[in-house]
């Protein structure tokens, strides 16, 4: 950005900004300082979780990267909630209520300061879409770095992470596990800092990142818990005022193509289906229409290669240890399943920043698409009269793509969970949970404590699971997530009754109830709108303004009704 274009003159320039100027002075900036454009540095640094605890470090690498480079990094931080603690309760309903919350939050900090680039540093689940928006959004010069995976833990010789704890829950439960067992496992599984180890929602959302040009090659993979990542931290601050110098806007590098290579990547790893929110609202932050079935397409187009729990064998760190996320893209590059002439945060194309990367030939983490685990991704849309806009998928490392069985029809996730802790179901049955999409739910809650309690209860692939409501990455089984238009707003999961045949065939890409179209009808006539416990505060509002799972769950119209971009007022 040249001078005159650069936010922080709206603060920072003239005389009648002294008072302005003299806030700075107060914090030990020099005259020079302060003429330097300003650089807003964020992290989602707290004590929540693991995820969080090394980001401080990382941030205050990034400030000396913006110091060399030319700027005046300002640090601040923005909020983070913890899905593995929020999991499996009401504290569930503001995970997905702070993704926006935490883009709000960059927004009005950088707004509020005219900063004029940005440097994202995140952990948790919804730290890395939430910054991410924040960045197409207000479209300064920035650069996304991810924190950093947790190494895994061990247990009875084999690595272990938090969905083995999850999944030991539903094994007590069914006896098959002790006490002493659970608890010897639980002290074990997540070592230290960082984020969930297997290819659930931090670590996709992480390798989005690489893939879609705002994060710099090989920041995604290295632990948190490594030094390495110093180097990184160091180089996305230098980055930034390059970009600042160049010109180059996060707009110019979100585009639909990249878009496509991010819900490549996802696809190509057996990712989070969470995925099939986040893509859809970065970009609606960037004005370009890319909705859940578009993401979908992507999927079915691009092969599974990268063998990762939960439906595989491996761990981001063994994705590190054979040369990280650029494997899995160069993989997909030259098998022609990414847009190679997109441009990105080091100022090269996809192609050129991938040019010397090579994949191994002696490991079995990540394959060539010659030798893919299978010919499509591991997520699957799906559509049908259950599900007139659409739902997600993830068909990773199962036996069974197809089932059909009678519902099984809960009003919320606690109700459903009691009955599985219950064993009250049975072979084949369709359990559904409904009333948990964005608005009904509200805050659209993640399931890993319902599936892993399936799973962990050996009945992973013997039953179905259909909800409104998201699966966290982490999830294992045939479970359908996002089913739109959800429950609360009359959609078809409301209509359901005890013992309604639902068929699922993730081959055909179908989600179906046998009922006519006259009974679903009849059955709405009656149907009546159910309130929330929720009627003040931060979840009610965020439930007046969502919009619908298939278009990302997002609370403002987006870009296609701007008069301004922050980045050019």
């Amino acid at each position: 950005m040249s001078e005159p274009q650069r936010p922080s003159r709206h603060a920072m320039q003239g005389p009648e900004r002294a008072p302005h100027r003299a806030f700075y002075y107060a914090m030990g900036l020099t005259e020079e300082q302060v003429a330097r454009p300003l650089v807003g540095v964020v992290s989602s640094w707290n004590e929540a979780a693991p995820c969080n605890i090394a980001l401080k470090r990382q941030a205050e690498v990034a400030k000396r990267g913006v110091i060399a480079g030319g700027g005046t990094p300002r640090e601040f931080c923005t909020i983070t909630v913890t899905d593995g603690i929020a999991m499996g309760h009401a504290g569930m309903k503001a995970s997905l209520v702070s993704r926006d919350v935490i883009a709000d939050s960059i927004e009005l900090t950088v707004r509020g300061h005219c900063y004029d680039a940005l440097v994202g540093i995140a952990g948790c689940d919804k730290t890395l879409p939430g910054m991410m928006m924040a960045m197409v959004r207000l479209d300064v010069p920035s650069v996304f770095l991810y924190g950093g995976s947790i190494l895994p833990g061990r247990y009875r010789d084999r690595d272990v992470t938090v969905l083995d704890v999850f999944e030991a829950v539903g094994a007590y439960a069914a006896g098959t596990m002790s006490l002493e067992e659970l608890t010897a496992l639980e002290k074990v599984a997540c070592p230290g800092a960082g984020s969930c180890g297997g290819q659930y929602t931090a670590n996709s959302m992480a390798y989005v990142s690489e893939a879609i040009g705002l994060a710099l090659p090989g920041s995604a993979s290295p632990p948190a818990a490594y030094e390495t990542r110093d180097r990184y931290a160091e180089a996305a601050g230098e980055a930034v005022m390059r970009l600042l110098r160049d010109g180059l806007r996060p707009r110019q590098i979100v585009t639909r193509r990249a878009l496509e290579n991010a819900a490549a990547v996802v696809a190509a790893t057996g990712g989070s289906t969470n995925a099939t929110l986040h893509l859809p609202a970065m970009a609606h932050e960037c004005g370009i229409d890319f909705d859940l079935f578009d993401v979908a397409e992507v999927f079915k187009r691009t092969p599974l290669i990268a063998d990762l729990k939960p439906g595989g064998r491996y761990l981001a760190k063994d994705v590190h240890d054979i040369g990280g996320a650029g494997v899995v893209l160069k993989a997909l590059l030259d098998g022609g399943f990414l847009h190679g002439d997109c441009i990105t945060v080091t100022g090269k194309t996809l192609a050129e920043n991938l040019a010397d990367v090579v994949v191994p030939g002696d490991q079995r983490v990540v394959m060539p698409v010659s030798q893919a685990l299978s010919p499509t991704g591991g997520l699957v849309g799906l559509r049908g009269n259950l599900a007139p806009d659409g739902a997600i998928v993830k068909v990773a490392g199962l036996a069974h793509l197809v089932h059909s069985g009678p519902a099984r029809v809960f009003d919320s996730e606690e109700a459903c969970f009691a009955a599985v802790m219950e064993r009250q179901y049975e072979k084949n049955d369709v359990l559904v949970i409904r009333y948990e999409g964005p608005r009904g739910g509200p805050g659209m809650r993640e399931m890993l404590s319902t599936t892993s309690a399936i799973s962990g209860q050996g009945m992973g692939e013997l039953v179905a699971l259909i909800t409104d409501g998201r699966f966290s990455g982490a999830t294992r089984g045939l479970c359908v997530g996002h089913v739109g238009p959800e429950a609360a707003v009359g959609g078809p999961l409301a209509l359901l009754r005890d013992g309604d045949i639902i068929d699922i065939d993730a081959t055909a890409g179908t989600l179906s109830v046998r009922l006519s179209d006259d009974e679903l009808a009849a059955r709405r006539a009656t149907w009546e709108p159910r309130q929330t416990d929720y009627q003040s505060g931060a979840i009610w509002r965020y439930a007046q303004t969502v919009g619908p799972a298939r278009y990302g769950a997002v609370t403002h119209p987006g870009a296609r009704a701007e008069t301004h971009v922050y980045a050019e007022a």
